[in-house]
């Protein structure tokens, strides 16, 4: 975001980042550039707007609240997948699930059969909510699909 903004205030809820080194280090730099400021043991209570869209938010720093002034909100809660546990089950590419993405529907379907995957699980590319959302509704009609053929 801090290439399309004039500023980015990264809220973190903690005193440390636990992303991986290589995207700390890019972090900071932006920090060092003035591109980002991180506020740290900090928490979104609140999002204000009107009717044109985003005008502030409000914090949370232990126990301090504070406001700052924004025109957006961009939501994102860590950076790795939570798979660990299909490990030994399913086809995965560094942690993400393996989708088969068929031109004939069951885009959402995985190594095995009428097991079907969708969101952070499977998304290493655009990792948005809003494409979690539409990837969860092609897998629920995947499955669907394939139930009513078994």
């Amino acid at each position: 975001m801090s290439n399309i903004c004039s500023k980015v205030y990264l809220v973190h809820r903690r005193d440390e980042l636990r992303a991986e080194k290589i995207l700390q280090d890019r972090i900071f730099k932006q920090e060092q550039e003035g591109k980002i400021e991180i506020l740290w043991d900090t928490q979104l209570t609140e999002v204000i707007g009107d009717d044109k869209g985003v005008t502030s938010i409000k914090l949370d720093t232990k126990g301090e609240e504070s406001t700052k002034d924004v025109m957006g909100v961009f939501i994102a809660i860590g950076h790795k997948p939570n798979t660990e546990m299909f490990s030994d089950q399913l086809e995965m590419d560094n942690g993400y699930i393996i989708i088969k993405s068929g031109l004939n529907g069951s885009v959402t379907s995985t190594s095995i059969e009428g097991v079907f995957a969708a969101g952070d699980v499977s998304d290493q590319v655009y990792r948005q909510a809003i494409t979690s959302a539409g990837f969860g509704c092609m897998a629920a009609l995947d499955a669907e699909k394939y139930l009513s053929e078994k």
